[in-house]
């Protein structure tokens, strides 16, 4: 399976598109976005009608928590964790949070597969221990180049990828 890790999208429109046409093209099944969507909006603009799988959603530090619920909630295939969550998808146990002292506490719990973070505007992957960790950078591109990575559940490779 190959999920699409994006975080710190910050209403950058021209971007996510371009990303979501990529995970069309190449058979995505589903779509972490590791918070900073920043406006709720975007989910209904951009995200539905250019992705139709699995979507899991964190708050970052930009955004209104009560009106992204209020918002994720309107999409059944949204699930929207709030500031911090935890899900398994085809036998992964995944934990997402924005901000990166935050994930450190996920990370050293030693529980999860792979912990998503984001916040940083910086692309990483790494391993600590048994567990993956990604911070996919920026898809708004904001003080950093604009990136997003791929996962591959079934080879556990991740890629780092570049929007142009």
């Amino acid at each position: 399976m190959k999920i699409l890790i994006i975080s710190d999208s910050h209403d950058n429109i021209a971007n996510l598109e371009k990303v979501l046409a990529w995970a069309k093209e190449n058979n995505v099944d589903a779509l972490i976005h590791a918070g900073d969507l920043s406006a709720p909006s975007i989910l209904g603009k951009v995200i539905d009608p250019n992705f139709s799988g699995p979507i899991h959603l964190i708050l970052g530090n930009v955004g209104d928590p009560i009106l992204a619920k209020v918002v994720a909630d309107k999409f059944p295939q949204v699930k929207y964790y709030g500031e911090q969550g935890e899900f398994e998808i085809d036998g992964k146990k995944i934990a997402l949070a924005h901000e990166p002292a935050k994930a450190e506490s996920l990370i050293d719990s030693g529980n999860y597969d792979l912990v998503v973070y984001g916040h940083t505007h910086q692309a990483e992957v790494r391993t600590a221990g048994a567990t993956l960790v990604v911070n996919p950078g920026t898809v708004g591109g904001l003080f950093a180049p604009a990136t997003f990575v791929v996962y591959n559940t079934e080879t556990g490779a991740p890629e780092i990828k570049k929007i142009d």
